[in-house]
C-alpha cells in the first residue's frame, strides 16, 4: 500500500472517531449480543429471578421438544421453497428491466416498492387478497369457473406464505441481478451474434455464467433471510392467543421468550438456528470454488 493512502496524526485521530459509534455498535451491540445469548443458553432465567445455571439441560430439551421440531421443519420447507423461487424471480425481472424499454425507471421503481413497505402494512392487504370470500384472488380463480379456495388454511398455507415473502424480495435480488448484468461486457453479446448465437444461447453459455457471483451473493442473502422469516409469516398466520398456524423458528424464539418468559430456552433456540445458518454458510463456500466463475 502506498504511504501517501495511510492516515497520519490528526487525520488517524479523526479516522478513529467516525468509526467509533459503529465499533462501539458492533462490539456491545452485535459480539456482546451473541455472547449474552450464548451464555443465557447454558441457563434458567425468567427476566424477574437471577438466571440459574443448568449446563445442556436446555439443548437437550430441544431434542424432545415437538413444537421446536414442528417450527424447524417449517423453516426448513420454507427455505428450500423460498431461496430458488426469490432467486429465479428476481432474475427473470431483472433481465427484462435490463432491456432499452420506455418507462423503464417507472418499472424498476415499481419493483422496488415492497422492499421498500411495511410488512406489517404489507400483510395486512396480502391478508384481504387472500381472504375467501371476499379476497381479490378467489375473484379472480371464480371469474374462470374456478372453486374458492381458503389460502390461509393449512392445506395452502405454506404457497401463501412463500407468494408473499418472495414478493418482498423480489427489489432487493433485482437490484442485485442489474448490477450483475450490466456489468457484463457488451462485446461478448457482439461476437456471439456475429456466430449466430439465439438468444437463448447467449443466456446459457454468456449471461449464466458471468452473474454466478451474484446468484452466489443472492443465495447467501436469501438463505439468512428465509431461515429469519418471521414478519410476514406471523401475520398471514397469526390465530387467538398469538399462536401461529404455521411456526417457523423464529417465532418459536419469540414465543419461548416474551410469552413463556423462558430465557434459556429460546437462547438455546437462536444458537441452533445460528449454527445451522453457519453450516449452510461453509456449504455454499465450499461449493463457491467450483461453480461460481470471477473474470
Amino acid at each position: 500500500m502506498e504511504a501517501g493512502l495511510k492516515p497520519k496524526g490528526r487525520e488517524r485521530l479523526t479516522l478513529w472517531l467516525m468509526l467509533t459509534p459503529t465499533l462501539i455498535g458492533l462490539t456491545f451491540g452485535v459480539l456482546g449480543s451473541i455472547l449474552a445469548t450464548l451464555v443465557l443458553s447454558f441457563t434458567k432465567w425468567d427476566l424477574l429471578t437471577p438466571p440459574q445455571w443448568t449446563g445442556l439441560s436446555n439443548y437437550v430439551a430441544l431434542f424432545t421438544d415437538q413444537k421446536f421440531s414442528r417450527a424447524l421443519l417449517n423453516t426448513f420447507k420454507f427455505s428450500a421453497l423460498y431461496v430458488p423461487s426469490v432467486i429465479v424471480v428476481s432474475l427473470l425481472v431483472a433481465i427484462l428491466l435490463n432491456r432499452k424499454i420506455r418507462g423503464l425507471g417507472a418499472f424498476r421503481t415499481i419493483y422496488f416498492l415492497p422492499a421498500v413497505t411495511s410488512a406489517v402494512a404489507a400483510a395486512l392487504v396480502w391478508n384481504m387478497i387472500f381472504a375467501k370470500d371476499t379476497g381479490i384472488l378467489n375473484a379472480i380463480i371464480g371469474v374462470f369457473g374456478g372453486s374458492r379456495l381458503c389460502w390461509i388454511c393449512s392445506d395452502h398455507i405454506l404457497t401463501s406464505v412463500l407468494i408473499v415473502n418472495v414478493w418482498g424480495a423480489i427489489g432487493e435480488g433485482m437490484i442485485i441481478f442489474l448490477a450483475g448484468l450490466t456489468a457484463i461486457p457488451r462485446e461478448y453479446y457482439e461476437a456471439a451474434a456475429i456466430d449466430g448465437a439465439n438468444e437463448v444461447r447467449k443466456f446459457f453459455r454468456i449471461t449464466l455464467p458471468l452473474i454466478t457471483p451474484s446468484i452466489f451473493f443472492m443465495t447467501i442473502i436469501a438463505t439468512i433471510n428465509a431461515f429469519q422469516a418471521y414478519d410476514y409469516i406471523y401475520m398471514l398466520t397469526r390465530r387467538g392467543q398469538g399462536d401461529s398456524s404455521f411456526p417457523v423458528i423464529v417465532y418459536s424464539i419469540y414465543r419461548n421468550a416474551w410469552n413463556f418468559f423462558n430465557y434459556g430456552g429460546a437462547s438455546a433456540q437462536a444458537i441452533e438456528l445460528a449454527i445451522l445458518v453457519i453450516a449452510l454458510m461453509g456449504l455454499y463456500f465450499w461449493l463457491e470454488r467450483r461453480y461460481v466463475f470471477y473474470e
